[in-house]
């Protein structure tokens, strides 16, 4: 895996919609100094449209093309925060994108955890079915090979608030950091 210094690593926020990628992101990034950025956000912004309507529009297929694109110029950035759509790690080259240029960091949550912060979120297309909790049991075990696939650490979130969860990721990362520095030496 090529990794920059340091001061310039990328960190990259992978888990199902509702892990709290976007939240802990944007703590993430400000306590350490690094522009955050979300990639769904980015969509939107790049677009014009909110991501409902995307797939309204374009299909899921479509929305997953832009995505990657969003993915590719992002990840070419330096000293960021991502948060990546939950999707996202479905695209191989998203992966290796990923996994090349940054620290993956896994939001690892239950689908009933999932299902309890999302069930009142209208834009989340993919969970405007009868069964949102089937649905993200679903995505979860399609899902969670990818996910552990490209992470470089697997953070449970659990009922802590943003603040701890960042705080352990913070020691986590700090721990990755020592580790490699003595594996260089």
């Amino acid at each position: 895996m090529q990794q920059p210094g340091a001061g310039q690593r990328n960190i990259f926020l992978v888990g199902l919609m509702g892990a709290g990628k976007t939240s802990v992101g944007r703590m993430l990034a400000r306590r350490l100094n690094k522009d955050f950025y979300d990639a769904d956000a980015e969509i939107e912004r790049t677009t014009g449209v909110k991501i409902p309507v995307i797939f309204d529009i374009e299909g899921e297929s479509g929305f997953r093309a832009r995505e990657e694109k969003v993915i590719e110029r992002l990840t070419a950035l330096h000293d960021i925060v991502l948060a990546t759509g939950g999707g996202a790690i479905l695209s191989a080259a998203n992966r290796a994108r990923l996994r090349r240029h940054g620290r993956v960091i896994y939001l690892r949550a239950a689908p009933e955890d999932l299902w309890r912060r999302t069930r009142r979120d209208r834009n989340r297309p993919l969970l405007q079915t009868s069964n949102p909790l089937a649905k993200l049991k679903e995505l979860h075990a399609q899902r969670d090979p990818f996910y552990s696939e490209v992470a470089d650490l697997v953070v449970d979130t659990g009922a802590q608030s943003v603040g701890s969860l960042t705080t352990h990721i913070q020691q986590l990362l700090t721990g990755l950091e020592q580790d490699a520095g003595r594996n260089e030496a």
